[in-house]
């Protein structure tokens, strides 16, 4: 029996040195363009044995119930992989910080304590701040203290001890303190995975947390989809709360260490908040007079997919007889369609899908050709492939052609006054120009709010309603004449149309001052 009792012993140390192998997400800034940044992945295979996990500040509860909750839903999820970490034999240091008192005489905290000091040639810092030489602002603004669903929940200490969905066994140690890294040193301790609360504060900043352990000189990797922010959605850059979350994870991502997900410990998918789901917007872009299958990819890359939105696009090219619209699929998934085409025809199935997302009430945003979307020149008749109707039936327009173009026929802009506080227009001028010849539109529904309204630079024309909202049935839909390429490079004419996105999503369109 000995011998096999010894190697028994054997299989189980050389199970417990299995290596961690890790995929680091990592972001560096491009070779062609020092404002952009490249996003990477890597691989690591870490020793346990010189690896610890650090728990930030998991309390038991929040001053913000909202914080509280989202505390809670993680922590299951935490506590699966602190076994798998402690399992494969890496250090758990868990750090509810100004709760030591709950854990007075407790084996995990008496070891914390019992780890000698050392010198460090950077000195040890209770809390390290934003450190300028190295990294810029935060992207987001948690100047009233990031209590999101209830801003005027008042700041008080409601926490006592870590969550109790997460075990602390033996082996493990508590502390809130510069003990974490005396007790890293102790060990040969060189590798440091950071979980935790919340990463735009103490995940940041804690002496036991990312600063201060890169700056020990420490390999830093932070677990990306269990952590969360204090962040309130009503301040800059105003996106969601979920979003704020991603982009303190970038910017830890640029300036500070690589990311990973608890999927390298668990396998399967990373872990998702219940309410973190991200509106996904569907473009569809078939025409062959205004680039938009050049304009739409860009703008959508700029002011779309920065507020987390999940993008799809269904296109058809621009040959003006290519009706085989690719990837209409992604249309059964839609929360908002954003809509480019020009008498095109459209696979039934296609057609029948934009239907039912309409008739669920679900938000559209259209652009110039859209009123004449799926309408045929000379052909009024409906369809399983056309919807000649749909500028008068969704839009709440009636599309007339349009004016002449050439000298004097730039558009001039204005906004409708009875509208001017209508949320599309914030950080709108009132009046700006277009070189997009006029369209008229007449007979708008009773259902539509005219926004703005345009007049040919030479007076020719009739004045001609040139965007609007129409909330029939309950739905949200815009609809501008505006959107050819010199549209694009006009921040009026941006700003229009991503907040008409916003506001057809039924989301706060940011103020009138904060910048794209």
């Amino acid at each position: 029996m000995r011998p096999l009792l010894l190697w028994l012993s054997f299989v189980v140390v050389a199970l417990a040195a299995t290596p961690f192998d890790l995929h680091l997400r990592t972001r560096a800034r491009s070779a062609t363009d020092t404002n952009a940044w490249q996003v990477g992945q890597q691989t690591a295979s870490w020793d346990p044995a010189r690896t610890a996990v650090v728990v930030c500040d998991m309390w038991d509860k929040h001053h913000c119930p909202d914080a509280t909750d989202r505390v809670g839903e993680m922590a299951p999820r935490m506590n699966e992989v602190l076994r798998a970490a402690r399992k494969q034999g890496a250090l758990i240091i868990h750090c509810p910080s100004d709760t030591m008192g709950f854990y007075t005489n407790h084996p995990g905290r008496l070891l914390a304590q019992s780890a000698p000091k050392v010198a460090t040639q950077i000195p040890l810092e209770n809390w390290c701040s934003l450190k300028p030489e190295r990294e810029a602002p935060l992207p987001i603004d948690d100047s009233d203290g990031g209590c999101d669903g209830c801003p005027e929940c008042p700041n008080f200490r409601a926490w006592s001890r870590q969550h109790p969905a997460l075990e602390i066994l033996a082996g493990d140690a508590i502390t809130d303190s510069a003990e974490a890294f005396y007790l890293m040193r102790q060990r040969g301790i060189t590798n440091v995975i950071v979980m935790g609360v919340h990463i735009n504060m103490c995940v940041l900043g804690r002496p036991f947390s990312i600063r201060q352990m890169i700056r020990q000189g420490q390999n830093v990797v932070l677990m990306r989809d269990l952590t969360d922010s204090m962040y309130n959605h009503r301040k800059r850059p105003f996106v969601s709360h979920f979003r704020g979350t991603e982009l303190v994870v970038e910017h830890i991502e640029k300036y500070w260490c690589p990311s990973i997900t608890s999927a390298d410990f668990l396998g399967g998918d990373a872990f998702h908040f219940r309410e973190d789901r991200p509106p996904h917007v569907v473009v569809v872009v078939g025409e062959n007079e205004y680039h938009t299958w050049e304009t739409l990819p860009e703008f959508a890359g700029r002011e779309l997919a920065e507020r987390g939105y999940r993008i799809s696009w269904v296109t058809a090219s621009p040959d003006p007889a290519d009706s085989n619209f690719r990837n209409w699929e992604a249309l059964r998934t839609a929360d908002l369609v954003l809509l480019s085409a020009r008498r095109r025809q459209a696979p039934p199935e296609m057609l029948a899908l934009l239907r039912q997302h309409l008739a669920a009430g679900k938000p559209l945003v259209g652009l110039r050709t859209a009123s004449h979307a799926f309408e045929l020149r000379d052909h009024k008749e409906q369809t399983p492939r056309t919807w000649p109707d749909f500028d008068q039936e969704i839009l709440g327009g009636q599309y007339q052609d349009h004016y002449g173009t050439g000298p004097g026929k730039i558009t001039v802009l204005h906004g409708v006054p009875a509208s001017a506080n209508h949320p599309i227009l914030k950080g709108v001028r009132p009046d700006f120009r277009s070189q997009t010849h006029l369209y008229r539109n007449r007979q708008l529904k009773s259902t539509t709010t005219p926004l703005l309204t345009g007049i040919t630079e030479d007076g020719s024309s009739e004045i001609e309603p040139v965007a609007w909202v129409n909330t029939a049935e309950n739905r949200r839909v815009f609809y501008t004449s505006l959107g050819a390429p010199t549209d694009f490079a006009d921040p009026n004419f941006r700003r229009l149309l991503r907040n008409a996105v916003v506001w057809a999503l039924n989301e706060p369109v940011p103020p009138a001052d904060a910048q794209p």
